[in-house]
């Protein structure tokens, strides 16, 4: 092996991290951020525009995530038959295809057209997040795996404060909240504004398509290593297929616990990201929807911040330790924000996302590494992409409860139980760590 040079490892690991091919890896993260943060600003617009219930404009996360577990394992068998680069590109193009459906879906104004269009972008971003996650933790050497990829979703949390900002000040207005506007207006005047509203939507997709555009034309110009490992290269069992890889990873008890911890906590994230707007506007009726849209972006820049704060600790402490701390700390901020009835439980809610930092790659990273055998790498990594299923699932939870509660702060109680979820999973990672050094 040449010294300096970037050479693949057998594992499929690089000998050294190429940077700027890392940095291009990277800057994916904040494009689906920014897609999953324009959902939590539709969801408030939808409900009212198309008169919901919060069970049905919780469907939007449910097209969205849906998406993403549909196409993870596909998406898979993409990156084993070509390239990670060609599974990216492929993803780039359908997310690009998506956000475009935004402009004959807003002059429709159905609420299925524009469930449609998200469930496209959903597809592609599975495809992304599918291989750049895998991706991340393969460019380099293997010892430094984990915090590459928490380097690189550190970044996730910009995109979605982008998608905030973009959602803020091109889809909603100033003025009374929409509901408020349309309560005073007849039934002709009201379908009328609300075209107009829906119309709205158009600009953020647009922004987003001509950046979309030139990341990928940097993705096919620019060469990037296959990272496939080698005995998957020169043995016969490169055709593995989904029968076998699916069963072999089941009977590997850490890894199913790894999956269903990363459901459960996509479900915790995707709830309170999806209801914060909700709620500061349920528990503060005179704001509007652009106000309430600050909570919304506070929620990211403190999970912006959770990032750092965790990248510190985890090179200081255990992981298992700090997410079990976290997680119990989660569950007692939560129940502060479902049952206390004034502003203070907004920020409540928007405190959480600093705990949510270090759970997504730590969960991730650890699951990955209890897959011993390399050639099922890309499989389990789609998996755990289909595991985002949790956050289809648990929105529209959360919504039904709030139809029944009529409290939307009262159903800040499903998110609080999926934190008590995650302090067990981390309670018992930690003692069987503990076991297994005696």
């Amino acid at each position: 092996m040449s010294k300096g040079t970037v050479e693949t490892e057998r594992d499929g690991f690089l000998n050294k991290m190429p940077i700027l091919q890392y940095i291009l890896v990277t800057l994916l993260f904040p494009l689906w951020g920014a897609a999953a943060s324009l959902n939590d600003v539709l969801i408030a617009q939808f409900k009212t525009i198309f008169d919901l219930s919060n069970f049905a404009s919780a469907f939007v996360q449910s097209a969205f995530y849906g998406g993403y577990f549909i196409f993870a394992l596909p998406a898979a068998l993409l990156v084993k038959k070509t390239s990670y680069r060609l599974t990216i590109v492929t993803g780039l193009l359908l997310y690009i295809i998506g956000c475009a459906l935004f402009f004959p879906a807003s002059h429709m104004a159905t609420y299925g057209m524009f469930l449609a269009a998200l469930f496209i972008i959903a597809i592609g971003l599975s495809c992304l997040e599918t291989s750049a996650n895998t991706y991340s933790l393969l460019l380099g050497p293997k010892e430094k795996a984990t915090q590459r990829i928490n380097l690189s979703q550190t970044f996730y949390p910009i995109g979605a404060m982008t998608g905030a900002v973009l959602g803020k000040y091109f889809i909603f207005t100033n003025g009374g909240s929409l509901e408020k506007q349309m309560s005073v207006m007849n039934s002709k005047e009201a379908t009328q504004f609300g075209l107009e509203m829906l119309q709205r939507t158009m600009t953020p997709y647009i922004i987003l398509i001509v950046v979309l555009i030139a990341v990928m034309i940097l993705f096919i110009v620019i060469k990037f290593p296959e990272c496939k490992p080698e005995e998957v290269e020169n043995e016969s069992d490169s055709n593995l297929g989904f029968k076998e890889a699916i069963k072999h990873l089941s009977k590997n008890k850490g890894f199913r616990k790894g999956v269903l911890t990363q459901f459960i906590y996509m479900g915790l994230q995707t709830t309170v990201w999806s209801f914060t707007l909700r709620l500061a506007l349920d528990v503060n009726p005179h704001i509007n929807e652009r106000f309430a849209t600050n909570f919304v972006i506070f929620s990211f820049i403190a999970f912006f911040i959770g990032r750092f704060i965790a990248t510190s600790l985890l090179s200081k402490f255990d992981a298992n330790k700090i997410l079990m701390i976290y997680s119990v700390i989660g569950v007692i901020v939560l129940l502060y924000a479902s049952l206390i009835p004034n502003t203070s439980a907004i920020y409540a809610a928007v405190f959480v996302s600093v705990l949510f930092g270090p759970c997504w790659p730590t969960i991730y990273g650890k699951t990955i590494e209890k897959v011993t055998n390399s050639k099922y790498i890309e499989f389990a990594g789609a998996i755990l992409i289909m595991s985002i299923i949790g956050g289809a699932v648990m929105p529209v939870i959360q919504g039904l409860a709030a139809d029944i509660f009529g409290s939307m702060q009262l159903s800040f109680i499903v998110p609080m139980l999926c934190f008590v979820y995650i302090a067990i999973y981390f309670y018992s990672e930690k003692t069987n760590n503990i076991e297994s050094k005696h």
